[in-house]
């Protein structure tokens, strides 16, 4: 008997866990499948695609006999696993490189694949500097500044998230070439300075596992790999080699400024982007003294027109931007007031947290 009447939900969690890197076409059949080894009582499941890999362990599950390990369609244990009724003990048996899963009169039998030719990935964690951030604001960090990452952009360095130790602040920085969010935090000591960035499957399962609590995250940042410890579970992701964009030069310094409620601009825009070009997705900021007239169009010669009474006193200015990456900001922003700078009509705007400057974001300006 390999894992005998344990809760289904002790089963499901930690491979929920797991799953999110398995993809259920992969070029190596293997890594679609999940690792559970069962040492004494302790379990422990490991998933893969060769870039990743994420492992977590449930201790004392009362499991008796011998140690064993195996490979098993992740997915389809999932869904085996979610769709049983509450309360479930699951019996976990292998024959003839089948596992059998049984619930009362229910059976199932799936296919394996041999634990020894499972591909761990190998730690690569020389000269290693670690780290700890509270989970919670971490994952608040990487919500103010993921959605900036590229999407399968040739320039492989832009498909993630810069981070940087610096003495005693992290830094987290992500650009798609046509916007860049940054974002910072003051450490409770001071570490040497690295800098690593982290791809963006990496960033988005981490962000999905991390917890809204004050226990600490421990990394253990190499050059070539870093690995994340935290709740039971741990994440160890190569890094992409390549030189980030000098992200100082591209935050600008303008003397141009309009303070507004950050719900009020943002309803503002969520309503222009209903009327603007489905394709393009521009709209148009008409600043003039004490006046800000946000106008959206489309190939149907339809338009929304918004005036805002505001306390802006710098020249008239007609810029347009992509109203999808001003959304974005504006939605992570967490605060109450934000302030827009700007330059020329051919300049990015710069969206800052009065009195912080912990948060900045950079947009780029399109032509409508």
């Amino acid at each position: 008997m390999f894992i005998e009447k344990i809760e289904k939900d002790v089963l499901l969690k930690p491979l929920q866990t797991v799953i999110g890197i398995v993809e259920r076409k992969q070029p190596l059949p293997i890594l679609s499948n999940v690792l559970i080894e069962k040492t004494g009582a302790n379990l422990r499941f490991v998933a893969t695609d060769l870039e990743i890999q994420i492992t977590t362990q449930i201790n004392n599950t009362n499991q008796t006999g011998a140690d064993a390990a195996i490979t098993v369609g992740a997915k389809k244990l999932q869904e085996i696993l979610r769709v049983l009724p509450e309360g479930s003990k699951v019996t976990l048996d292998i024959l003839d490189s089948r596992l059998q899963v049984k619930v009362g009169k229910s059976k199932f039998s799936l296919q394996t694949l041999p634990a020894q030719d499972f591909p761990k990935v190998l730690e690569q964690l020389d000269q290693v500097e670690k780290v700890q951030v509270e989970q919670g604001q971490l994952k608040k960090l990487f919500g103010m500044v993921q959605y900036a990452m590229a999407q399968q952009d040739i320039r492989y360095y832009l498909n993630g998230v810069l981070l940087v130790i610096d003495g005693a602040y992290l830094k987290l920085i992500a650009t798609d070439g046509h916007r860049l969010a940054f974002t910072s935090a003051k450490l409770d000591k001071e570490y040497s300075k690295r800098e690593i960035i982290l791809p963006r499957k990496t960033v988005s399962e981490l962000v999905k596992l991390l917890v809204d609590s004050e226990e600490k995250i421990t990394f253990d940042i190499a050059e070539k790999q870093v690995k994340m410890t935290f709740s039971d579970i741990v994440l160890t992701s190569k890094v992409i080699d390549g030189k980030f964009p000098d992200y100082e030069r591209v935050v600008p310094n303008y003397t141009n400024h309009l303070t507004l409620d950050r719900l009020v601009i943002l309803q503002a825009l969520q309503r222009a982007a209903i009327l603007s070009n489905e394709k393009f997705r521009g709209v148009r900021f008409v600043l003039t003294e004490k006046n800000l007239r946000i106008i959206s169009s489309n190939s149907e010669q339809e338009e929304a027109l918004e005036d805002m009474e505001t306390d802006y006193h710098g020249p008239a200015l007609d810029i347009g931007f992509n109203v999808n990456y001003l959304l974005d900001g504006l939605s992570n922003a967490s605060a109450q007031t934000i302030t827009f700078s700007f330059g020329d009509p051919n300049s990015s705007i710069l969206i800052t947290v009065p009195g912080n400057d912990e948060f900045k974001y950079v947009v780029m300006p399109m032509r409508i």
